[in-house]
């Protein structure tokens, strides 16, 4: 089964596909893991590569290239990241969601950052990564369409969240 978890910051993606790998056995590919081995098949530290990636947006559209093929020759995997339910063929979509503030307080608390500062990071990230894939892809952030569960993730923790995905496989 071909699993993608994907959400904005702070909703928990990258512990719920952990959570979901470590109960299943299905591998788990994040898109942050792919920047990684990108960065490194350059020898560029991850800094210099986000410098790189900001000025060309050929690095966005590999990463998705990258899930979308492992998606292809995998037959059970969890991809983790903001876009892969958009291009990885999968049998499951799942988007998390959390309000604003939630979100705000959970990377505050992650990042040991003044909430101030994290909610301005946010605010300018999420305005940026909306435009960047709007040009870069053609995809509007705000249809969620392409999912087939979507999960607010304030009302249950990282287990709960889980395993209502768990449930959803078990029907599909």
């Amino acid at each position: 089964m071909i699993i993608t978890i994907g959400g904005l910051a702070g909703t928990g993606t990258t512990t719920v596909a952990r959570i979901l790998s470590e109960r299943t056995g299905i591998p788990c590919v994040s898109a942050g893991d792919v920047f990684r081995q990108m960065a490194a098949e350059r020898k560029l530290d991850i800094l210099e590569f986000s410098k790189l990636a900001e000025e060309n947006p050929e690095i966005d559209i590999e990463i998705d290239r990258r899930q979308a093929r492992l998606a292809d020759e995998h037959e059970d995997l969890i991809l983790e990241g903001r876009l892969s339910a958009h291009f990885a063929r999968a049998d499951l979509k799942v988007l998390l969601m959390a309000p604003f503030d939630v979100r705000a307080q959970r990377i505050s608390i992650r990042e040991s950052k003044d909430l101030e500062t994290v909610k301005n990071e946010i605010r300018i990230r999420e305005a940026s990564e909306a435009q960047r894939y709007r040009e870069i892809h053609g995809i509007d952030v705000d249809d969620l369409e392409v999912y087939d569960i979507v999960i607010n993730t304030s009302h249950f923790d990282a287990e709960g969240v889980a395993e209502i995905i768990l449930k959803v496989t078990e029907v599909i």
